[in-house]
């Protein structure tokens, strides 16, 4: 009480007194607090009943006032006065001896604030960045400290410093010397005892109380404990606790053997800093980075709001542009280490079984903003409080790795897949319990549609496809264990996981990563050897024998269809509505005229099997509109993949290798070889696959999937040739259906919810399939006119 009442009185005083030039004021506030600690008897009383925070206040005011008298860029009297006499230094130690209690925070608070209000660069001062090192060690020490928070805030300011001069970081990279010859660091660090030096010659009592409150090192207690009153036999010690004796320097050495001058009485500080230097001969130098095992420490708080100050701190220093500030984090911190420990704890939290239905929609996905009460939320199911905690943090890290200097980002991506995607995540995938595929695949699914960073997309691409860029081979699809058995997956007995896993491809093709359409698609296609090449004849160029080119194979006669029966295979009619095949369907430039493709399409479906003329709004044109959009967005994403315009020249490929159309084509095709006998939900799938593949700009793809007028070589399919035959089959089933017109028309309208539900239609399976099935021809067909007139168009 009585502390209270003088630190009120003086604070009167001092608004009555006369002002004092700036810099006798300066001086006069920071006196006394040097005088408070020879003055004081009592070192537990809390520093809120001392003087000590008002006057760092003042002092900081003055500091501010002082810049801003004067112009921009000048250092004044009081800034000389506080860099030339060490001030943070001795702030720095009263702050770790916490003399009195609570002097840590008063420091923590004034670092804080004169790093953030004064504008003129302070960092770069020797006598301002070492002591803001030896404070961030003191940070994050110990979770839920009262200090916490002035922690936080204060690393943080140091982040914004360093973010707008990014070659500041090269003086928080602190050199560790070693001794390989014992394997331990060197007992003194120069600039603490400098600065215990400095204190203890100025007045040794205050150095007295300080040394008794330092935490002593293994083995350094009995050295701290023998400060005296005599000059010669005087002990100094380090901030490590260890002492060295200033007499005996000049004839001893130094347990990391290195010598010291002897102190003269009243050393001046330039002397001071030279006769602590070590020297560098015998050790390897490496470099700690204390702000970020700092931050890192503070990541692990119970305070929600200081781990996210403390993860927006990571993520200002990893986006420093600087390169040995990337390697020094990544080599030389927890921070891979802290980043998959928690990815893996958090999804190991998860429930074992979670409706794909929840994981997909589930929304608040922010790793800034992970808040949720269960109580407030209508939509809650079980396990979502850890969903999303899971999903929150692999935000966190993807936006990390995103930001993140080119060489830390590859190497925290390749981290979270050896550690998390490999360890973890791969084992789900490849078990046999469909709970848990179906599960995992979900989560994959999530993943890959959240993820945006460069880095860590291409880790988890390869983690899914491999690494093979040469053509597949029927027996070695199983090369890569992992993409073969999620292929596999497309084609599962279980719909919901061939659903799925067919939506997880769907998301991956539309990522900026080229290698994924390659492996799974453009390997196989290189060659262009599905097709067979047949010299022109121009004695024959205008020939034409009922309708066909001479020499072409009559569908009929076509390896492809030869389990189709000549009297149910197609019928006559169905033949008749294709559109006619002239000798001059081939362009000069190699492309198929477009609307000989687009009627080629849009007559696959014969008018009997037809049902969405019947449909306002149902015509092939309200696909265009889609297309076009869709079309431009995939140009966009390949614009960096330096693709072909045309085609590889025929004579130039390697017609003669057998072709195969690779795992992932082979299982589309035979799905959509099944689409009059699938689940609807299946068919949407599939066929929403075959078409994101068609949107693709190559123009291997392009003749492989879009061009019914490719020459196959025998025993080869394209997605034409597929349709064909399902079309075959359709025609042979449907006259078995009686009133089948009726009823397709009834089922359309009941998927377009035109009608209400009834009962149960006969035959629901191929009358679903027959609608998809038309409705892929219309979207195949506008996307054919629109590749075309996109490539016409200057």
């Amino acid at each position: 009480m009585f502390s209270k009442f003088t630190s009120i009185l003086q604070q009167a005083v001092e608004a009555l007194a006369p002002s004092l030039p700036l810099q006798e004021d300066f001086v006069y506030h920071w006196k006394a607090i040097t005088h408070y600690y020879i003055e004081t008897s009592d070192d537990k009383a809390p520093v809120t009943d001392t003087n000590i925070p008002s006057h760092l206040e003042q002092m900081l005011e003055i500091l501010v006032q002082e810049e801003n008298e004067r112009e921009s860029g000048e250092t004044g009297p009081c800034m000389e006065y506080l860099l030339h006499h060490k001030v943070l230094e001795t702030l720095y130690t009263l702050g770790k001896a916490d003399c009195p209690p609570g002097m840590k925070q008063q420091v923590l608070v004034f670092y804080t604030k004169l790093l953030g209000r004064i504008k003129q660069p302070l960092l770069p001062h020797i006598n301002v960045h070492r002591p803001v090192q030896k404070l961030i060690r003191l940070c994050g020490e110990v979770l839920a400290n009262p200090t916490e928070n002035e922690e936080i805030q204060f690393l943080c300011i140091v982040c914004a410093k360093l973010k707008q001069d990014p070659y500041l970081v090269n003086f928080f990279l602190e050199p560790i010397h070693r001794d390989w010859s014992t394997g331990v660091e060197p007992a003194m660090d120069p600039g603490r005892v400098t600065l215990l030096c400095f204190l203890f010659y100025q007045n040794r009592s205050l150095c007295r109380l300080l040394v008794s409150k330092l935490k002593p090192c293994a083995g350094a207690a009995n050295n701290l404990a023998s400060v005296s009153g005599g000059g010669t036999d005087e002990v100094v010690a380090n901030d490590t606790g260890q002492a060295q004796s200033p007499g005996s320097a000049s004839s001893g050495a130094h347990e990391g053997g290195h010598t010291s001058p002897a102190l003269p009485k009243n050393p001046p500080t330039d002397q001071l800093e030279a006769c602590a230097a070590p020297g560098l001969s015998t050790n390897h130098i490496l470099q700690d980075y204390n702000l970020v095992n700092s931050l890192l420490n503070l990541t692990k708080s119970p305070d929600g709001r200081i781990a996210v100050k403390a993860c927006e701190g990571l993520m200002l220093l990893v986006s420093l542009p600087e390169p040995a500030a990337a390697k020094c984090l990544t080599q030389n911190t927890a921070l891979c280490e802290l980043l998959t420990a928690r990815l893996t704890s958090l999804y190991r939290a998860l429930p074992q079984s979670i409706d794909p239905l929840d994981i997909e929609t589930v929304e608040g996905i922010n790793w800034g903003l992970d808040a949720y009460n269960v109580k407030e939320d209508a939509s809650a199911f079980p396990g979502k409080r850890a969903l999303i905690s899971f999903l929150s943090w692999f935000d966190y890290c993807d936006q990390l790795i995103k930001e993140a200097h080119r060489m830390a980002a590859t190497t925290l991506a390749r981290s979270v897949t050896e550690r998390f995607l490999v360890s973890v995540l791969e084992p789900q995938l490849m078990q046999t319990s469909e709970i848990g595929i179906l599960t995992a695949t979900s989560l994959l699914h999530r993943i890959v549609r959240q993820v945006t960073s460069e880095a860590l997309l291409k880790e988890i691409v390869h983690f899914l496809v491999g690494d093979q860029r040469e053509p597949e081979t029927l027996s070695g699809v199983q090369g890569a264990p992992l993409r073969h058995r999620l292929i596999e997956h497309c084609n599962h007995i279980s719909d919901e996981i061939s659903i799925m896993t067919l939506r997880l491809f769907e998301h991956l093709l539309q990522k900026p990563n080229e290698h994924i359409l390659y492996n799974l698609i453009l390997r196989n296609l290189e060659e262009r050897n599905y097709t067979e090449y047949k010299p022109p004849c121009p004695e024959d160029r205008d020939i034409v024998e009922n309708g066909q080119i001479p020499g072409a194979v009559d569908l009929e006669e076509d390896p492809i269809f030869t389990d189709i029966s000549p009297d149910s295979a197609l019928s006559k009619e169905w033949l008749s509505a294709s559109p006619p095949i002239t000798p001059d369907h081939q362009r000069t430039d190699g492309k198929t005229e477009v609307h000989k493709i687009v009627n080629s399409f849009l007559c696959l479906v014969p008018d009997e099997a037809k049902s969405s003329y019947q449909v306002e709004g149902s015509g092939y044109d309200t696909y265009l509109r889609d297309a076009h959009r869709q079309f431009r967005d995939y140009c966009a994403i390949c614009l960096r993949w330096d693709w072909p315009g045309t085609s590889k020249p025929i004579e130039k490929c390697n017609l003669e290798a057998p072709f195969f159309e690779g795992h992932f084509l082979k299982v589309l095709f035979d799905r959509m070889g099944r689409i009059l006998d699938q689940p609807y939900d299946v068919n949407l799938q599939v066929t929403s696959v075959l078409s994101k593949l068609s949107l693709f700009p190559h123009p291997h793809i392009h003749e492989f999937l879009l061009d019914p007028y490719v020459n196959l070589a025998p025993g080869c399919r394209s997605l034409f040739s597929v349709i064909v035959r399902v079309v075959g089959d359709l025609m042979v089933r449907i006259q078995r259906i009686p009133d089948f017109i009726p009823k397709l028309l009834l089922v359309r309208k009941r998927l377009l919810g035109l009608e209400p539900d009834g009962p149960i239609v006969d035959h629901m399976t191929l009358l679903e399939g027959v609608i998809v099935l038309e409705e892929f021809c219309k979207e195949l067909a506008a996307i054919a006119f629109v590749k075309y007139h996109s490539s016409a168009t200057p």
